[in-house]
């Protein structure tokens, strides 16, 4: 396997711990996510599926085990360590894409970068350019209101890799759209992962979908399988 990007190394969490009521959501989880490498995470709804991701993200710690993303162990470290090398090394999709209403496709992908310091000029530019690969460069000045549900999401993803993470979360990305649209979409995804060389980990239920990426894995009662 290439570099690694993204490791999980013996990852447990519980909800509601030491209660009647204790759910035991991810078992030992270990995930090792290659340089270049996209992988789709297969699971039934209520799995746990969201909770990994948002612990790769993270957005949420493990209560066992360890989250490293480049080589670092962020879990348990600082808030503002984590913030930093989530807004750095992570770029998030899900099912609906959560534009900025006010905003165009353009500075809805401008502004992450804006805020992580980039000249507005520059911003602009590499939005152009990620609007260009995935076919929607045409939509740029369009508010969200005004684009397909296929467009909203092709936008979405541009907004993701706006500031050139290491790795992309998908939390089915596809799942609002018609079969059709969302076949489109997820070549526009596939395209645009390629041609930036990220590591992507994509959740879906979609088995087509599934097949196109390098490998699967399945999360199983809390146990992931095909790791």
């Amino acid at each position: 396997m290439s570099e690694a990007v993204l490791r999980l190394n013996g990852v447990e969490k519980f909800y509601n711990k030491g209660l009647a009521n204790e759910v035991h959501v991810l078992r030992g989880v270990e995930l090792t996510l290659g340089a270049g490498e996209m992988v789709a995470l297969v699971a039934p709804s209520g799995a746990g599926k969201s909770t990994l991701l948002h612990i790769a993200g993270l957005l949420d710690g493990p209560d066992v085990g360890d989250v490293s993303i480049g080589g670092d162990v962020l879990s348990g470290q600082s808030d503002k360590r984590r913030t930093n090398a989530r807004r750095r090394d992570v770029g998030f999709v899900y099912q609906f894409h959560h534009l900025l209403p006010e905003f165009s496709a353009l500075e809805n992908i401008a502004l992450p970068q804006m805020a992580n310091g980039v000249a507005k000029a520059e911003a602009e530019a590499r939005g152009r350019d990620l609007l260009t690969r995935v076919g929607v460069d045409h939509r740029a000045d369009h508010r969200p209101a005004a684009l397909s549900g296929g467009e909203q999401q092709r936008v979405a993803f541009c907004r993701a890799l706006a500031n050139s993470p290491r790795v992309m979360l998908a939390d089915e990305p596809t799942g609002n759209l018609d079969p059709s649209t969302s076949d489109q979409v997820f070549s526009a995804l596939v395209e645009l992962v390629r041609g930036t060389g990220l590591s992507a980990l994509v959740a879906t239920h979609n088995m087509e979908l599934a097949a196109r990426m390098d490998r699967v894995v399945r999360l199983q009662d809390g146990v992931l399988v095909g790791a």
